[in-house]
């Protein structure tokens, strides 16, 4: 940004005749897009085409919004990814200068209050000088792998301050315990140098005991030394493990103490908390705010629970795990389970769902569904329903606590808080970076959509959390051209409520990205015949082509031809529509293929969510005007999970392909169910699809703001593949070794199990409890977040 000073210093003129382009826009607000496009006019129709390579269009195209009130523009500039810098210009003047993030969020504000209004004291949120003497990553490239930065950095800091690091470590060891049975050490060993000589005893005493035994065969000498059950099951993973801790004492090194903290018995108990939807195992994908999430936290429960008997099994205990999912008991389910207070999952020996109703102010039970957006009002008195309920199923404290999207978060905050157990937070999709100036406008959108709330809990949740796990790395820090989900909340304002200087700290430890993956029992790759579910195809051939199908619109004429499937909830963001769009404006497409729809609901009567009536009305008025009952068939129906896996092999069969169109994907489990299962799939390259996919090897990117450009990338696969036999069996293997080698459940649980140990460790040897933080943030909820949430809960 230095060679920019010099380069406008040189060249005023034609500095000033680019923000007069811009101002003659008469736009208040331009977005990076609209930035570049205007600048690459302004340069092609003012002879200035040298302009585009210049620092000066360097900057504008790392300039994400500006903001133009003559003869000011202001604009933030993101010249590397996670790094930020303000500026603004007098155009008149031709003068220019960098300003403090402040000054640029008070002059976005007069767009919307008007200048009357821009001396007015309005509340900074500053997250900032609480964690000054935090360790912190460097380098952009480190972000979301806090957990390595961690354990390299306090290890170092915590074993070098002499004999802090090894009592501190002993005293972590001490505290072991399940149900009152002591785990790990006794009240033998007292001090460091009994640990240190219990070990060398243990270790000779196991040197001369079979690889084989057990804890019953040496537990007897182990337990007069000093140790309880917990470090192996048997000699061979005991001397291991004892061997590790040696080494510790000895000489701390960050990998060995990794290791040796995963080993350790601390989780038996989990909490996951996802109240909003309806959250259960049958006939509720596609209903209002049921889709995804529920579908994860499902498949992680089954995977955790793997995960955990295995590593307890290791360890040499009998112990049984519990995982309780706990969501909104809503008594008006329909034909779904959500009514019921506790239901099994299926697939696990010992994990359940746990549901607990809404109450309003008068504790009176909610019976309805509520919208997420609405909920609100209703999670205070929500969080101390679930205290009392999950200490009663458990018999005591979870070892852990795991919120997801908004309003889990909060939830889990709250209920962490109050029970002191490591917190984690999973996001799923922040809404903030979905809906345009949905923070600068939020007054506009409160009735509806309660931003305020949303946004606010949001800052409470990811600052009070002890670590974040994400799907991707653009989740938190974007790409080189657009801005992270999490770094959208780093600063920004609402306008007459407050403005956010410093939100949340990208190049914090917390972060770290743990990709899910697609269950392997129900997504497998069409090829392996021996596992398919044959006895489906009738059923699932009914769905595609019979003409009397119930809750179905649009028959094919010419059946033949390959499928493109979609599969989603029926939203704005998700954007069937706009796909189905694409398809009819496309003659070639529509020669090439068949488009098959399954999203939402066929008959508005059905649907009591506002947004998806629209939708259902906008894709009727799409068939008629674009006469697509021919080529598109549109299914609304929920299919069960084999149905819906099988039918993505039965695709792949017929040589189809699989297209995710959102606006914004955070993750994309419906890309890896299609990946996986051999399906080519062309996803959005906005938000977790741009990771998963490499392009044009493991499937493609569209861009969903460029329709017609992405109907012609799907035109010339289907073309490519008619002239080139081997080219859809390429990217179809390309697709199953992608999601093979980097998005397995298996990996998923055993990386969320190290980090939840580890962060474990470090909250109780350190202070990453960030005692002053949570003080900040508890303040901040008690006089804007309580008060932002009063609406609706008298009803």
């Amino acid at each position: 940004m230095e060679s920019l000073d010099d380069f406008l210093a040189e060249h005023r003129d034609q500095l000033y005749l680019a923000l007069r382009h811009y101002l003659g826009l008469q736009k208040p607000l331009l977005l990076h897009s609209e930035l570049w496009d205007e600048f690459e006019r302004f340069c092609r129709e003012s002879g200035h085409e040298t302009l585009l390579q210049s620092p000066l269009g360097k900057a504008i195209h790392a300039t994400q919004e500006a903001v133009l009130d003559a003869p000011w523009i202001y604009i933030a500039v993101r010249p590397s990814v996670a790094r930020w810098r303000y500026l603004r210009f007098h155009v008149e003047a031709g003068h220019h200068e960098s300003i403090p993030v402040n000054e640029f969020l008070r002059f976005k504000e007069r767009v919307v209050n008007g200048r009357d209004h821009e001396h007015d004291w309005v509340l900074e949120v500053d997250l900032g000088p609480f964690n000054r003497e935090f360790p912190k990553l460097k380098e952009s490239r480190s972000i979301g792998r806090g957990v390595e930065f961690l354990n390299r950095r306090l290890s170092s800091q915590l074993f070098q301050e002499l004999g802090k690091g090894d009592r501190k470590l002993l005293e972590f060891l001490r505290v072991h315990q399940h149900q009152g049975r002591k785990l790990m050490l006794n009240d033998r060993i007292a001090e460091v140098d009994d640990l240190r000589r219990a070990l060398r005893r243990a270790e000779e005493y196991l040197g001369g005991q079979a690889d084989a035994n057990t804890w019953e065969q040496v537990g007897h000498t182990l337990q007069y030394l000093g140790f309880e059950p917990g470090w192996g099951r048997d000699v061979t993973r005991m001397r291991d493990t004892l061997g590790q801790l040696s080494d510790i004492l000895e000489a701390p090194e960050p990998t060995t103490l990794d290791q040796f903290l995963s080993r350790i018995p601390m989780i038996f108990s989990i909490a996951i908390l996802s109240p909003h939807g309806y959250f259960g195992q049958a006939n509720v994908l596609g209903l209002p705010d049921t889709g995804g999430q529920v579908v994860y936290i499902l498949d992680q429960v089954r995977a955790l629970e793997k995960e955990m008997r295995r590593r307890l099994w290791e360890q040499g205990l009998e112990i049984e795990p519990r995982i309780l999912v706990i969501t909104r008991l809503i008594p008006e389910a329909g034909n779904t389970t959500c009514d019921q207070r506790l239901e099994p999952i299926v697939g696990t020996e010992n994990a359940q769902i746990l549901r607990v109703p809404f109450h309003n102010r008068q504790g009176e039970m909610i019976p309805q569904w509520i919208s997420r957006f609405q909920i609100w009002p209703y999670l205070e008195r929500f969080t101390a329903d679930v205290e009392r309920e999950l200490l009663a199923e458990l018999g005591g404290r979870p070892d852990l606590i795991i919120g997801n999207y908004s309003d889990g978060n909060l939830v889990a905050t709250l209920l962490s808080q109050r029970l002191k157990v490591t917190q984690c937070n999973i996001a799923h999709a922040l809404e903030k970076t979905k809906y345009l100036y949905s923070d600068l406008y939020w007054r506009d959108n409160e009735e509806h959509y309660h931003f305020a709330c949303q946004f606010t809990a949001d800052l409470i949740a990811m600052n009070a959390a002890d670590f974040i796990i994400t799907s991707t790395y653009q989740e938190i820090a974007g790409r080189q051209d657009s801005v992270g989900q999490y770094e959208s909340y780093a600063a920004f304002t609402m306008p007459g409520l407050y403005r956010v200087v410093n939100g949340i700290d990208l190049f914090d430890p917390k972060f770290n990205i743990v990709s899910p993956g697609a269950d392997d029992e129900i997504y497998f790759p069409y090829g392996e015949s021996g596992r398919r579910l044959s006895g489906v195809h009738g059923e699932i051939g009914r769905l595609l082509y019979a003409a009397d199908q119930p809750g179905a619109r649009g028959e094919f004429i010419e059946p033949e031809k390959p499928l493109l499937f979609t599969m989603a909830r029926l939203d704005k963001i998700k954007n069937i529509t706009g796909l189905v769009e694409w398809y009819a404006q496309n003659d070639k497409l529509r020669a090439l293929t068949n488009l098959l729809v399954i999203a939402g609901h066929v008959d508005v009567k059905h649907s009591s969510d506002d947004e998806e009536r629209a939708q259902i009305q906008h894709m009727h008025q799409l068939m008629d005007e674009y006469g697509l009952d021919g080529q598109v068939r549109w299914l609304g129906v929920h299919l069960e999970k084999k149905l819906a896996g099988e039918l993505y092999r039965y695709i792949a069969d017929r040589r189809g392909a699989f297209v995710q169109p959102a606006l914004f994907e955070a993750f994309g489990l419906t890309v890896i169910e299609a990946m996986v299962s051999g399906l080519p799939t062309f996803a959005t390259c906005y938000g977790g699809p741009l990771e998963i996919i490499e392009d044009g090897i493991s499937g493609f990117h569209i861009n969903p703001n460029h329709g017609s450009e992405a109907a012609d990338k799907l035109v010339r696969f289907f073309e490519r593949c008619q002239s080139e036999s081997g080219y859809w069996g390429r990217i179809s293997h390309g697709s199953v070794e992608r999601v093979r080698a980097r998005y397995t459940w298996q990996l998923y649980a055993e990386r969320l199990m190290t980090l939840s140990r580890i962060y474990g460790f470090w909250k109780y040897v350190t202070n990453l409890e960030r005692d002053e933080t949570l003080r900040y943030l508890e303040m901040f909820y008690g006089l804007q977040y309580r008060p932002l949430a009063e609406f609706g809960s008298e009803q």
